[in-house]
C-alpha cells in the first residue's frame, strides 16, 4: 500500500504591486525631478542613493521587474556597486530567472569573494537548477567562514537530501540541533531524511521533538502518520492524521491517507 507523501517544499506567491506605493512615492518624486537616468554619474551620489533605494523599496513591494530596472541604471553609473548587484540577482531570482541571478551574484562575489549573501544565493539558484554540486560548493564556502550558520546548514542538509546523500544530509541537521535543539526545520528536514532512509523510529523521534514544542505543528503531525503507517502501527497513524484534518479540514493527503488506512484495517480485522 503505498501513501501519499507531500512535498518538501512549499512555495508562496507574491503579489506585485503597480503605481507608485506610498513608501515609494519620496523616491519616486526625488527621481522625477533629478536629471535623465543616462545623464546621471558618480558625482550625483544623492540621486543615484535615491533610485538605489526606491529599486530596494520596489524589491520589497515585490514589483521585481521595477526593481531591476532601477538597479541596471545604478549599475550603468557604478559597475561595481555589489548591493545593487546582489539585490539585482535577488530579484531575478524571485521572478525565476536563475541563469540572470547567477550571473549577478557572480559577479558580486568576484568582487567580494567571502561576500555571504550572494554565495548563498548563488546557492540556492543553483538548487533550484538542479546543480546540486555548485549548490553544495557554495553553502560550504558560506561554512567555511561561519561554521555556526544554522540556515546555511539546513540549507545543504536539504541539497545533499535532493541528491540522495541522506546520510550527509543527516549530519548536516544534526550539527544545526547541536547549535540550536529548538530548531523546528532541522528537526523536520532531519526527520524527513530518516523517514527516506526507512528508519521509521529516528523520524518519529524528531516528529515528536517538534510536537512537544509546537502541538498544532499539522506538518510534523503528518510525517509522524505517515511513519507510524510505515510501521504498520496504523491506530498511531489514524490519530495522527485525525489530528492534521481538525487544523486542516481540506487536507487531501491525509484524508486520502486516512481512508487508505482504514481500509488496510478493516481488511486485518476481517
Amino acid at each position: 500500500m503505498n501513501f501519499y507523501s507531500p512535498c518538501q517544499f512549499h512555495f508562496v506567491g507574491r503579489v506585485r504591486p503597480t503605481g507608485c506605493p506610498a513608501d515609494i512615492k519620496k523616491f519616486c518624486v526625488l527621481m522625477l525631478t533629478a536629471p535623465a537616468f543616462a545623464d546621471l554619474t558618480p558625482a550625483d551620489s544623492a540621486k543615484v542613493k535615491a533610485l538605489f533605494e526606491r529599486a530596494n523599496a520596489y524589491f520589497k513591494k515585490g514589483n521585481y521587474d521595477k526593481a531591476i530596472e532601477d538597479f541596471s541604471v545604478v549599475l550603468k553609473i557604478k559597475p561595481d556597486d555589489i548591493e545593487a548587484l546582489y539585490y539585482r540577482g535577488r530579484a531575478y531570482h524571485s521572478k525565476g530567472n536563475y541563469d540572470r541571478a547567477i550571473e549577478n551574484f557572480s559577479s558580486a562575489i568576484k568582487i567580494k569573494p567571502d561576500y555571504q549573501d550572494a554565495l548563498v544565493f548563488r546557492g540556492r539558484a543553483y538548487f533550484k537548477k538542479g546543480n546540486y554540486d555548485k549548490a553544495i560548493e557554495d553553502f560550504s564556502v558560506v561554512l567555511k567562514i561561519k561554521p555556526d550558520d544554522i540556515f546555511t546548514l539546513i540549507l545543504r542538509g536539504i541539497t545533499y537530501h535532493d541528491s540522495g546523500n541522506y546520510d550527509k544530509a543527516i549530519q548536516d541537521y544534526t550539527v544545526a540541533i547541536k547549535i540550536k535543539p529548538d530548531s523546528r526545520d532541522a528537526l523536520y528536514e532531519r526527520g524527513f531524511a530518516y523517514y527516506k532512509k526507512g528508519n521509521y523510529d529516528r523520524a518519529i523521534a524528531d516528529y515528536n521533538a517538534i510536537i512537544k514544542i509546537i502541538p498544532n505543528d499539522y506538518e510534523a503531525l503528518y510525517m509522524r502518520g505517515l511513519a507510524y503507517a510505515r510501521k504498520n502501527n496504523y491506530d498511531k497513524a489514524i490519530e495522527d492524521f485525525e489530528a492534521v484534518l481538525k487544523i486542516d479540514p481540506n487536507n487531501a493527503a491525509a484524508r486520502e491517507n486516512l481512508d487508505k488506512i482504514r481500509q488496510i484495517k478493516a481488511g486485518i480485522e476481517k
